[in-house]
């Protein structure tokens, strides 16, 4: 399962997407540092049927956790060579140009 919170503007929409075990979660490393927050990440609990679907109608994605990035790599939204780690966790984000 994976929390997810979708942010619509104008032009772009935005999903956050993390692993259900990371919510709250803060990673430090060094140079990168990041807080999974309910508020950014914790919009719905969903499975990964519809973390697809919400990846398909997303313009921008922001991914972090095991899960979340394997799905994404297997569903080609993004590629493992662009994958971060901080602090163990892999991040990754994809933009689809229009």
């Amino acid at each position: 399962m994976f929390w997810c919170k979708i942010f619509q503007t104008t032009h772009e929409v935005v999903a956050a997407i993390c692993d259900e075990k990371l919510i709250e979660k803060v990673l430090d490393k060094k140079d990168r540092k990041i807080k999974i927050s309910r508020n950014f990440y914790g919009g719905q609990l969903i499975d990964e049927k519809m973390a697809v679907k919400v990846m398909r109608n997303s313009t921008i994605g922001n991914l972090i956790g095991e899960d979340a990035i394997e799905m994404a790599d297997r569903n080609g939204f993004i590629s493992k060579e662009n994958v971060i780690l901080i602090d163990e966790i892999p991040h990754a984000q994809f933009v689809k140009l229009k």
